[in-house]
């Protein structure tokens, strides 16, 4: 019996589009004035002397701004630049210019598996801060009260077995109690290795990539997706 989900974010609860067309460009282009006004704040010093260390420290400020610029429009799940492009995301949502995007039958999909008694959390390359504010921000209200937590890079990479198995002792169940939603197979294949129960969601997709082994659902509606077989590893 499934007793928690654990979702992806980008493409499965949330358009690819409004990941690569709109969060990103903002980042990209609201960076250096971010820094200019910031770069003195004890998390945001922190948060630039990992990014420095990580491109291997010798990188002064222009070349430390065109790195950072690169691994973002690169999507690069580096922890430093996420968090930093979720502070800087921030502003956004606050000001009322970006708004979270959730597909429609996400919503309805979250309140029902509450009320049927799971527990619900998130696992993104985007910091936990970006991801709050994304479902704190959507056109439905905030969704955050429905989530019971939420994972980030910090607990290790999404194609990585070992931060299936973290995260299933961090909730406090047995992995095949847990059902993993994204619509990537690697990390369909590192939950499964873990042994958590895996259901792709190909939102986009009229075909399962060949060689898929996991069940599949085109979205949230599907009552199977609190049935699912689990996975062996």
């Amino acid at each position: 019996m499934i007793r928690a989900i654990l979702t992806d974010i980008g493409g499965t609860t949330t358009s690819l589009a409004f990941i690569r067309d709109t969060l990103i460009p903002c980042a990209t282009a609201q960076l250096e004035g971010f820094l200019r006004h910031h770069r003195d704040q004890p998390e945001v010093a922190r948060l630039l002397a990992d990014a420095r260390a990580y491109a291997g420290g010798n990188l002064d400020e222009p070349q430390l701004l065109e790195r950072l610029r690169a691994w973002i429009a690169g999507d690069q799940h580096i922890t430093p630049i996420k968090v930093l492009q979720g502070l800087i995301w921030e502003s956004g949502y606050r000001r009322g210019d970006l708004e979270g995007h959730v597909y429609p039958d996400v919503p309805e999909a979250l309140r029902r598996w509450r009320a049927a008694g799971l527990r619900i959390y998130a696992f993104s390359s985007d910091s936990v801060h970006a991801q709050r504010l994304l479902f704190g921000h959507t056109r439905t209200g905030d969704l955050n009260p429905l989530f019971s937590g939420h994972y980030d890079t910090r607990t290790g990479g999404k194609r990585d077995s070992d931060s299936y198995r973290r995260i299933a002792a961090d909730i406090g169940h047995p992995p095949e109690q847990i059902l993993f939603l994204s619509d990537r197979p690697e990390e369909l294949d590192a939950a499964a290795q873990a042994r958590m129960a895996t259901t792709a969601i190909l939102r986009e997709v009229t075909l399962p990539p060949a060689g898929l082994a996991h069940p599949v659902s085109a979205d949230f509606t599907a009552e199977e997706l609190l049935f699912a077989p689990v996975a062996c590893a």
